[in-house]
């Protein structure tokens, strides 16, 4: 199949690209301003790397056609299913700190980003979480800790121990990453990603998850394709 994918900036759920995928899915990248988010995620879609700081203002997003493969029950490698992941990025300003939360609870994934060279932003990790259990939409979602800025060695302030020590008590995978480099940074997402997928193929009640049909609110951020119906949440 050849590359379908839109253009940056471009929501496909209600347009004729639909039929391109089986499900969409909505990721945040949370953490301190100038931890990387924004260029983290440009390099994820697009392999590029701006060393010019630009803040985010607000949020922004970007996009992404993967195929996910979900393991089977005896190890082998399941069917695959089309993914469009949108991989939004909110500012780490406090002042936009009001608006970013507001997206927290239509998100099914998480990816917390602190910078190597900055202490600050690793101590800053709790306050990220605590704002997660309170806005998310459950207390525990799926999140994915990311050291960033492993380019930047000569600058290190946090040690890879100390980063497996906090992603240990909060029960959280890590990953070292570098947005200049690559490195690490498609191992992350796709962590990210199998572990969305496994709480979808776990979860029973379905309303639980964010973008479900319950209420009035048609604008689901987790999105199945039925090909009787045009979409459905299961």
């Amino acid at each position: 199949m050849g590359d379908t994918s839109p253009a940056p900036g471009t929501i496909t759920a209600g347009n004729n690209n639909q039929a391109d995928y089986d499900y969409l899915i909505k990721f945040l990248a949370l953490g301190d301003s100038g931890v990387g988010k924004t260029s983290l995620l440009y390099q994820y879609t697009d392999n590029t790397f701006n060393n010019k700081f630009i803040s985010t203002v607000g949020i922004d997003f970007r996009e992404k056609r993967v195929v996910h493969r979900m393991p089977a029950a005896d190890g082998s490698v399941g069917r695959s299913q089309r993914i469009h992941l949108q991989l939004w990025d909110t500012a780490g300003q406090e002042r936009f700190r009001s608006l970013t939360t507001a997206f927290f609870r239509d998100a099914m994934g998480f990816l917390l980003l602190f910078d190597l060279t900055n202490e600050q932003s690793f101590v800053n990790i709790r306050n990220w979480l605590s704002q997660l259990q309170t806005h998310a939409y459950c207390e525990n979602p799926d999140v994915v800790l990311c050291g960033n800025k492993t380019d930047l060695e000569d600058q290190r302030k946090i040690r890879e121990d100390r980063g497996k020590e906090m992603a240990d008590k909060f029960g959280l995978p890590y990953f070292e990453t570098s947005a200049a480099t690559g490195h690490n940074v498609s191992k992350a997402i796709d962590c990210l990603l199998d572990m969305v997928m496994a709480r979808m193929e776990k979860c029973t009640d379905k309303s639980k998850l964010p973008g479900s049909r319950a209420g009035n609110d048609q604008s689901f951020h987790y999105y199945k394709k039925d090909s009787n119906e045009g979409g459905c949440l299961c």
